[in-house]
């Protein structure tokens, strides 16, 4: 029988008021259903809306940490792991509804050494797929993880290349060795993705559960607040460092100049000029980008991890044919 662990919940929250009334309810269903020991805390991002102060007449215990200005996900979610006491941290949207037996299939992952975390299936509220294990892949140098898929035999763990920062449940000591989510990434995206390839690069490993289920407002805050022309230069911004990261010699080489013909010019080219901004702005993280491939290095070194991506995909995910796909991911 699977080892049952102590739980600590962190919801980051930003003028999320409406959907923590709505989704709290199940997320403390499902883990007193979970019979472990467990604490909730919301980490509140300056939000405007009374978030704070309906937590504090409805959910005494609840642990509420107050941004004092608007810092981003990465920033959020990095003090609620700082203050997590208990053995896993499950990293939660606020937008975020849990089954009453969420947790029940997810114990087992962590009975194995080597588990860095696992999540379950998320669904939209129509019941479409919004996100599974997803395949590591390569177009040309540049790292993809676009596409579902699951595999033939039940019995078997499924790696996925990410764990989507929606509905992680993680190994808090090991999520302390990696420091968190790099901040690098703020305000918001890639930052999980992130997170899941440092993992895995320590030798770490991140599975998908698809009997643990859950519901998800897609975006519903950040698509709230952003229009598509404050988005698309931070998303592409940090995809550009997300590659440089985990990029190293003949191989960042070659995909500097794929990025500047592909990924640049291409998009002048339709009039995204966007890409231009999003381009200067990552240029501007140089010296960030550098300082966070050091620690990584140092961090493999100790662990005696995967030196790239390159490894991981050859070992973990290069046997495709055993795998079922399920369709085509969001890029």
């Amino acid at each position: 029988m699977p080892h049952k662990r102590s739980i600590s919940i962190i919801v980051p929250n930003y003028n999320g008021k409406d959907l923590l009334e709505k989704y709290l309810p199940s997320t403390f269903k499902a883990v007193k259903q979970a019979a472990t020991a467990f604490e909730v805390i919301v980490v509140d991002d300056a939000s405007s809306d009374n978030s704070v102060e309906f937590l504090s007449a409805n959910y005494p215990e609840i642990k509420v940490i107050k941004n004092s200005s608007n810092r981003g996900f990465s920033y959020t979610c990095n003090q609620g792991i700082k203050m997590a006491k208990n053995e896993l941290v499950l990293l939660l949207n606020s937008d975020v509804r849990l089954e009453e037996n969420y947790f029940e299939p997810l114990w087992k992952y962590f009975d194995a050494e080597n588990t860095f975390g696992v999540m379950g299936r998320i669904v939209n509220s129509q019941g479409k797929l919004e996100d599974a294990a997803r395949m590591l892949a390569f177009q040309g140098v540049k790292f993809k993880a676009t596409k579902f898929f699951s595999t033939y035999d039940r019995t078997q763990f499924i790696p996925t290349a990410y764990l989507s920062g929606a509905n992680a449940l993680l190994d808090r000591d090991k999520l302390l060795e990696l420091g968190g989510f790099d901040e690098i990434y703020s305000p918001f995206y890639v930052e999980d993705v992130d997170l899941s390839f440092r993992a895995w690069r320590m030798g770490w490993k991140c599975f998908y559960e698809n009997d643990a289920l859950c519901h998800h407002e897609v975006s519903s805050t950040t698509k709230k607040v952003n229009t598509k022309k404050q988005l698309y230069p931070v998303v592409y911004r940090n995809k550009f460092i997300l590659q440089e990261i985990h990029l190293d010699g003949v191989n960042l080489a070659i995909w500097q100049v794929q990025l500047l013909v592909v990924e640049v010019f291409l998009r002048l080219l339709i009039g995204k000029w966007w890409i231009i901004k999003a381009y200067r702005d990552y240029l501007k993280q140089k010296s960030a980008i550098k300082a966070s491939k050091v620690r990584l290095q140092q961090l493999i070194e100790k662990h005696h991890g995967y030196e790239s991506l390159f490894d991981i995909k050859k070992s973990i995910f290069s046997s495709e044919n055993d795998w079922n796909s399920l369709s085509a991911g969001a890029d």
